[in-house]
């Protein structure tokens, strides 16, 4: 009988470590370091390739209070036909609760103000497989241009999946 006491104690001590741990970030689907390499200010860094969207992340610090990091997604190629579409977060507010998943988080750590570190958390929304038309009478499976604009007229077109990157920086500034 002695055990339920300690245990109620036990679980009244962790309840804040509790709550702070449900706070945290979900686990993301891409397991990686802690951290890449500090970055100087000023360098333009490759933060991830999304090649299904056609993208990069890049980010740079810029030694300025205001902003101390900014981040921007490119276009890789002018050539390449994305599978996936980059939105922004603000507007997509992602959550797994909306269908998101929790794809990536990248930290990056100034060398100039070791702590501070910008945090990048990527976010995913799978689509359904599209499934090929079926075959016609000459055997062939084909999109035709009518049907396809009426579809997107009735906005009954097949989802695409979707990316998302939302950038914070945590840590103390440094003064200068």
């Amino acid at each position: 009988m002695r055990s339920l006491p300690l245990l109620a104690c036990a679980l009244f001590a962790l309840a804040p470590m509790l709550a702070a741990a449900a706070a945290a970030d979900p686990v993301p689907e891409i397991k990686r370091d802690a951290a890449i390499a500090a970055q100087p200010v000023g360098s333009v860094h490759t933060l991830r390739q999304i090649p299904e969207a056609c993208a990069r992340i890049e980010g740079q610090f810029t030694g300025q209070a205001e902003p101390p990091y900014k981040f921007a997604v490119v276009r890789t190629s002018p050539n390449c036909q994305p599978r996936a579409r980059f939105v922004d977060a603000a507007k997509a507010k992602p959550s797994e609760a909306a269908g998101w998943k929790f794809n990536d988080l990248i930290r990056v750590p100034s060398a100039a103000c070791p702590q501070q570190q910008a945090v990048v958390r990527i976010w995913r929304k799978p689509a359904a497989a599209a499934v090929p038309p079926s075959l016609d009478a000459q055997g062939k499976s084909r999109l035709y241009l009518q049907d396809e604009k009426e579809k997107a007229a009735a906005n009954k077109l097949a989802a695409i999946p979707m990316f998302a990157a939302a950038m914070s920086v945590e840590g103390k500034p440094c003064g200068g």
